[in-house]
């Protein structure tokens, strides 16, 4: 009888936003472990549940048991009034469950030259175009023959299970874009809202991922990765807001605020527009990573100022700009 043999499947997912740029992927027989998004793992997920029971015990306990349920029935208050979506299926502490609260109502709103733009949580409706559109910046990217795209998609799609059962520790966020036209009458008239983008978000150590890239940022700070937007939409100030959206929830989220992130070396529209936003390279890959069939990689660090609201963030750039420095950069 032949010997089965193992094939492990690695993926990446750049944090790239600029239009120029593509989210590789490497389908390889060995077991490289590759950055960002690290699916050579089982899909073996299983949720955690906490079951109380009630059990007698001596008298001097039992101002502990009833505190101790006070404490749950608190917890199981609060955690009813999520919607249905948002529930994680796990056990989740007080403090957890304020955090899943308030990534329930996060909501980031930018108006653009050419529409609007807004921003919140993935919810598990969405994530079939999350994963679609994911995919299509693989493809794009990659060139892969058809056969592989419904495999690809498959991977994805589990990455997200696995990383939506991280929350609130580490969610993804979606984008949905507003165009307007002009009419002949002079007045401007919306488009139906579509889904322009989207960014994965790490706000501590329970939220990152168990194969980070190289250069490995530290586990405990902020993250931003796994950045795409769609082809047609590209241009529009769409990977700004997605990224400012992504500081100003790390704002309301993290005590920290030193706030990482990784840019290829070869990508130089995005590592333009990092700059622009304020973030600085604090390590480099070394050349050894390209034997592993990996692009070198700027690990970039941003220090969020501490705001009182939200509408102090610099919200002023757009993808606009930048493009016409990848247009100087390609002349």
């Amino acid at each position: 009888m032949a010997a089965a043999i193992p094939v492990s499947v690695s993926l990446i997912l750049s944090s790239d936003s600029q239009p120029s740029q593509r989210l590789p992927v490497i389908l390889s027989p060995s077991n490289i472990q590759h950055p960002f998004l690290s699916l050579h793992k089982s899909f073996n997920f299983s949720s955690r549940f906490r079951v109380s029971s009630k059990c007698s015990s001596p008298s001097p306990s039992s101002s502990t048991t009833t505190s101790t349920e006070t404490e749950t029935s608190s917890a199981s208050t609060t955690y009813s009034y999520l919607e249905d979506t948002y529930k994680t299926g796990r056990f989740l502490s007080n403090e957890e469950i304020e955090k899943l609260n308030a990534l329930q109502n996060f909501r980031y709103y930018q108006q653009l030259e050419t529409g609007s733009m807004s921003v919140r949580l993935m919810k598990p409706e969405e994530m079939d175009i999350t994963v679609k559109l994911l995919a299509e910046s693989f493809v794009e990217s990659m060139l892969l023959p058809v056969g592989y795209v419904s495999l690809l998609r498959y991977l994805v799609k589990q990455y997200l299970i696995e990383r939506r059962a991280a929350m609130p520790h580490a969610v993804t966020l979606i984008g949905f874009y507003k165009g307007k036209q002009e009419m002949n009458t002079g007045e401007e008239k919306e488009d139906l809202e579509e889904l322009a983008g989207t960014v994965e978000v790490c706000f501590d150590k329970r939220g990152a991922n168990t194969s980070p890239p190289t250069p490995t940022s530290p586990k405990n700070a902020p993250y931003i990765c796994n950045m795409a937007v769609k082809q047609s939409l590209r241009r529009r100030g769409i990977g700004w807001n997605l990224l400012k959206a992504s500081e100003e929830l790390i704002s309301q989220m993290s005590s920290m605020r030193d706030v990482y992130l990784h840019c290829r070396m070869i990508d130089l529209a995005p590592l333009n527009m990092y700059t622009k936003a304020g973030y600085n390279i604090v390590k480099t890959d070394s050349i050894r990573v390209l034997l592993m069939l990996q692009r070198r990689k700027h690990l970039m660090c941003k220090k969020l100022s501490v705001l009182k609201n939200p509408s102090e963030l610099d919200i002023s750039g757009s993808d606009t700009e930048l493009s016409s420095q990848l247009d100087r950069l390609k002349s």
